[in-house]
């Protein structure tokens, strides 16, 4: 199926909310992940030393975090609305955040945390579709020159934006409920 991705979110206008200049960079650890406060605030700090804008997905924590000033966040966000706008995804490598970086076509940088997110970082780093730092043992320095290299490598964003084409072509979302749909009405397995 490629990818399914929502469709059903509520749209979100990067300008709206963080007028400025500056390349777009979304940060989100999952429902998990943004739980870890010591983390996030060590990546918010370090993002918030560069020129780029950051979008921050802060989980129900949100008020015990520091935006710097070219960030936005809340507790939650229309993932699937912001991500098209962006330049580059940082990640804790899940399932869902992977298809839709994929999806739209993003360099990530993967920071696993545990089960199948160690596994999706690894591959896409071994492929050349992101950079998968130690998620506690990076420095400042190796985080915004991982950022800014991702950002500035012309050549894997054409290459994901090439990919996302790809992906989206297949129109996942609606062959996965053909496929589902196909089974409720036969009752036989669906293997293609």
């Amino acid at each position: 199926m490629d990818s399914s991705v929502r469709a059903t979110e509520a749209p979100f206008d990067i300008d709206e909310h963080l007028p400025g200049h500056g390349k777009v960079i979304y940060l989100s650890l999952g429902s998990l992940g943004c739980m870890d406060l010591s983390l996030m605030q060590r990546l918010i700090d370090a993002l918030a030393t560069t020129e780029h804008r950051t979008i921050v997905s802060m989980g129900p924590l949100k008020d015990q975090m520091t935006l710097g000033a070219r960030m936005y966040g809340d507790q939650f966000l229309p993932q699937p609305s912001i991500l098209p706008q962006c330049e580059l995804l940082i990640t804790h490598g899940g399932n869902n955040t992977v298809c839709e970086g994929f999806h739209f076509g993003l360099p990530m940088i993967g920071l696993p945390l545990f089960w199948n997110q160690y596994d999706n970082a690894q591959r896409l780093d071994e492929a050349g579709f992101e950079a998968r730092l130690p998620t506690y043992d990076w420095t400042e320095e190796q985080l915004v020159g991982t950022v800014n290299r991702l950002l500035d490598d012309d050549a894997l964003r054409a290459r994901m934006k090439a990919i996302a084409a790809e992906v989206q072509a297949g129109a996942g979302s609606s062959r996965g409920a053909d496929l589902i749909e196909r089974l409720a009405i036969t009752g036989e397995p669906v293997t293609s």
